[in-house]
């Protein structure tokens, strides 16, 4: 196969590939619909020293398993996606969820299937043996006007009085010191998992980023869009040895690992966005150790 790096496109298809990652990223597909939903902000120990050098400041937030799901939220007579799109869920599925009060949670099937739960919720004509697998995991009320520490009181009541095996409440943990936490977050690393929610137990739900709703995991994530190809050598010989990828900031670099055989011999198409793993930055401003994860086809994955 014939690929091309960006050092040999000309520089009008890499600014057209930038405008792509600016205007078609998932972060400006929110329709007018969409919900207003409370987001993480990504732990940084700048930003919140007292989480690393205070051993008591931990119990301030609840904790609990960053899932790898679909983000579902329930505004009383249907289940939407993050951008506002109706979810084709099973009447059976939805039909004993409250009228009354607002959920916000993850569709999700278990650790590493990501995947099957997207094409799952995401499909037009809901499957009912595959919907069986899915769990509703609810972590919020959004129509609670309450302290969050009560807002879970509250849904453990919601939960436990409709009583659906399908529909379940995200275990929350509180921990009395940092490393407490680590060794939680390293297990939780280990088994495949995402990382760690921390929820202050004073935080009123609210739309957009909270400070005091954090995402800790042992590496990052972003998207970029695919501008190019680097060839193979070797094993990868005849296939994709590397992408070009290009960040909404403009940033241009190679992801050339966390590609399997049939991605490497059908690398994503060039203007679509993919997810990817890093860990920090170089003192140029590259991720370091990037790692492919998979395309974001659609806005709600």
């Amino acid at each position: 196969m014939t690929l091309s790096s960006p050092a040999q496109m000309p520089s009008s298809f890499t600014r057209l590939a930038a405008a792509i990652a600016l205007v078609l990223s998932p972060f400006h597909l929110h329709a007018k619909t969409a919900p207003q939903i409370m987001m993480a902000q990504p732990y940084n120990e700048q930003l919140q020293p007292e989480l690393s050098s205070s051993q008591n400041a931990i119990s301030a937030y609840y904790a609990s398993e960053k899932l790898d799901g679909i983000r579902a939220f329930w505004n009383g007579e249907q289940l939407v996606t993050r951008t506002g799109k109706a979810i084709a869920a099973p009447d059976w599925f939805i039909e004993s969820l409250p009228s009354n009060i607002q959920l916000d949670g993850e569709l999700w099937a278990g650790r590493g299937l990501f995947q099957q739960v997207a094409a799952t919720v995401l499909d037009h004509s809901p499957n009912d043996k595959q919907w069986q697998a899915i769990h509703y995991m609810v972590f919020d009320i959004p129509s609670s006007p309450y302290r969050f520490e009560r807002r879970l009181k509250q849904l453990s009541e919601v939960i436990a009085t409709i009583d659906r095996p399908h529909l379940q409440a995200v275990p929350q943990y509180t921990y009395t010191d940092r490393n407490a936490l680590d060794t939680k977050l390293d297990e939780i690393t280990a088994g495949n998992g995402e990382g760690i929610m921390l929820h202050h137990k004073d935080n009123l739900y609210s739309h957009g980023r909270s400070d005091r709703l954090l995402k800790v995991k042992r590496y990052q994530d972003a998207e970029a869009v695919v501008i190019g190809y680097e060839d193979g050598n070797g094993k990868f010989s005849g296939k994709m040895g590397a992408l070009w990828v290009l960040t909404a900031d403009n940033v241009k670099f190679k992801i050339g690992t966390g590609f399997n055989n049939d991605e490497r011999e059908n690398p994503p198409l060039i203007g679509s966005i993919i997810n990817y793993r890093y860990n920090g930055y170089t003192d140029s401003g590259i991720p370091r150790f990037a790692r492919f994860i998979r395309v974001r086809a659609n806005a709600d994955i």
